[in-house]
């Protein structure tokens, strides 16, 4: 685990601490060690200067630096000259305060029943803390904050959103060095978002929950048809958006590594909430994209027309037509596809077969006939950039990545707009923040594709209508 700390927040700190480069080594973390102060004391204690780092919620950072070991005692103030109190982000803007000790002698508490305390100021928990839900509710305090630390006029409200709710607390040393920099998040990433936290996730997740397709065309889900070569990670994508959904991983479509397709079937993935109410779109999965086999042209028409039956079984020996069992041939506009997706593997970019390439160039031709909307997802992003793979907030600093996107736009032609990099899970236990608001980005530009190709719908229907008008007019 690399901590959460970021590049900029050291750099703030080095500054801070004002004795040159410094190399951060974390030593504790509630969500990987227990919030239990016996454990911090048992990794934190001799370990010479650390910084207390506290994550919350709404995108608040904020903590204290001590240059004097943590040590097990029975609740004796400590001296320290240098202590300082600060905040590197509120509210997930920039924020960056620091507010120095005024009372050396009280600066810190040693306490073997309490992790770190800067006096009154800023006290974090005493025993042992159970998370819940999603944050571990400390049982400290920030209620006299301006004692013993000069607080220049900021309120703890103005720190800790007046909760001491944490998603993280972090310890680490802080040793004289020059630390191996990773990405620089400071740095002007290549594709700009809105500041990564707890409030920008819960933002996507209420905009993707909230949609719904446009009234005038009476359609009640949205239809996004996903495409790929074999194991590129199709099936995995709406695993991933359905984890997120649901609070845990879960496992309802079929994945894996194989050398054929492993969906065989067209399936209209729904996506529901905890509630079980499902949300105004579906992820379709189809077979995957083979050489000799899988989804070929004709098939594909049917599919964009909204012929294929739910759940029809893809027979290489049988191509679907007319005739066959379920064919839907007065589809509805509730039945057609309204944007394509084409899932390919960042890793397998420079092998991707040419006949897979030129089936897929001309799938695209037929949907730019049919006006149909085009995203490439790139997936397995991680396995691109061990960078990405430590975080992949990193994503969109990571050179690697942008010049995978930029590959996928020139094999398929599509703008890189419309390259979507994603992590889906895989391997992972538990959710992470960061898949998932990656995750959302890529799904939320797919509804908004969706709107588009609804109202070309509407125009196309409206501008019929006036010509019909016309027509009759004339006659």
């Amino acid at each position: 685990m690399e901590g959460k700390l970021s590049e900029k927040g050291m750099d703030q700190l080095e500054k801070w601490i004002g004795t040159g480069p410094k190399i951060f080594t974390l030593r504790y973390a509630i969500t990987r060690d227990g919030c239990d102060a016996t454990v911090f004391h048992q990794k934190c204690d001799n370990q010479g200067p650390t910084v207390t780092v506290l994550y919350n919620q709404h995108g608040s950072v904020y903590g204290g630096y001590t240059s004097v070991s943590w040590r097990s005692a029975n609740g004796i103030y400590v001296r320290d000259d240098k202590a300082f109190l600060y905040q590197l982000r509120y509210n997930g803007s920039d924020r960056q305060n620091i507010f120095h000790v005024k009372i050396p002698g009280q600066a810190v508490t040693h306490n073997s029943s309490y992790a770190p305390v800067f006096y009154d100021d800023l006290l974090t928990f005493n025993a042992k803390i159970n998370k819940f839900g999603s944050v571990f509710p400390l049982n400290g305090s920030m209620s006299t904050f301006g004692t013993t630390y000069n607080n220049n006029g900021v309120s703890n409200d103005q720190v800790n959103n007046g909760s001491m709710d944490v998603t993280e607390l972090e310890v680490y040393s802080v040793a004289d060095g020059q630390r191996r920099k990773t990405l620089q998040e400071g740095n002007t990433p290549w594709r700009k978002t809105k500041d990564w936290n707890e409030k920008f996730l819960d933002e996507l997740k209420e905009e993707i929950v909230t949609f719904k397709p446009v009234q005038d065309l009476q359609i009640s889900e949205a239809r996004i048809l996903m495409l790929g070569p074999v194991g590129a990670g199709k099936s995995s994508f709406y695993n991933t958006i359905d984890s997120i959904y649901r609070g845990r991983i879960t496992q309802r479509a079929c994945s894996g590594s194989a050398e054929q397709s492993l969906s065989t079937a067209y399936i209209p993935y729904m996506v529901k909430v905890r509630s079980g109410s499902s949300l105004n779109f579906r992820l379709c999965d189809t077979r995957g994209l083979e050489e000799s086999m899988g989804i070929d042209v004709l098939e594909c028409n049917y599919l964009l027309d909204g012929n294929v039956p739910a759940y029809y079984e893809f027979n290489p020996t049988s191509p679907i037509s007319p005739k066959s069992p379920g064919f839907k041939s007065d589809p509805s506009t509730n039945d057609i596809v309204h944007c394509a997706v084409f899932v390919l593997d960042s890793t397998t970019l420079e092998v991707l077969s040419s006949k897979v390439v030129e089936k897929m160039k001309g799938l695209r031709e037929l949907m730019n006939q049919k006006r149909i909307p085009q995203i490439i997802l790139l997936t397995k992003i991680d396995k691109l950039c061990k960078e990405v793979e430590k975080n992949v907030s990193f994503v969109y600093h990571s050179p690697t990545v942008k010049q995978a996107v930029e590959k996928a736009s020139q094999i398929l032609g599509l703008p890189r707009a419309n390259i979507l990099p994603v992590k889906n899970y895989e391997n992972e236990a538990e959710l992470d923040d960061n898949v998932d608001i990656l995750a959302l980005l890529a799904l939320r530009k797919m509804l908004h594709f969706t709107e588009d190709f609804m109202h070309n719908l509407i125009d196309k229907r409206n501008d019929v209508q006036v010509e019909m008008k016309k027509m009759k007019l004339e006659n």
